[in-house]
């Protein structure tokens, strides 16, 4: 996790910077977001901005916090029919982004459309230099085992999705 939001980070412009992140279940992050945002239900993903408000500009370097709901993660990537790893770098990133200062909820057409082209920029940097390989390591790893067990030349089966 900790490469993917480096890598987030640095095509970002801000290689230095720092972020928290906390991956919970559902109900922590029903309680997060009924306490601090006032809304009594598990979301997938919550974002603290330190940039923003009082004590902005404090520690420039410290963006502020991400938390994941492993639960809801694990619920659309299903539904989605994607892995589970795709779905959560997927989060991760739009929570730095709004560290950055995107935003779909609050701002305008213009800026939700933004977010969304950024998300699918880097995104696709993402399933490249992370997910891409990741398939690639478990295929070879499935294919060595099936060559030396007793349906030897068998192929491994194939990521579809890509």
């Amino acid at each position: 996790m900790e490469k993917v939001a480096q890598t987030i980070l640095s095509v970002s412009g801000c290689p230095d910077a720092e972020l928290s992140i906390l991956v919970v279940d559902d109900p922590g992050i029903r309680e997060i977001n009924r306490d601090y945002l006032d809304r009594d239900r598990p979301t997938n993903v919550i974002s603290f901005a330190m940039q923003e408000g009082e004590g902005a500009g404090v520690h420039p370097d410290v963006l502020g916090d991400v938390v994941i709901s492993a639960d809801t993660c694990a619920r659309h990537a299903e539904e989605a029919g994607i892995s589970f790893e795709e779905e959560l770098w997927f989060l991760l990133l739009h929570g730095i982004l709004h560290l950055l200062g995107y935003d779909h909820e609050r701002g305008s057409e213009e800026d939700a459309h933004i977010m969304e082209e950024r998300e699918k920029d880097v995104f696709a940097l993402i399933r490249q230099e992370f997910l891409e390989k990741s398939a690639d390591s478990s295929a070879m790893k499935s294919f060595s085992s099936q060559t030396s067990g007793p349906e030897a030349g068998v192929r491994p089966p194939r990521d579809e999705r890509s």
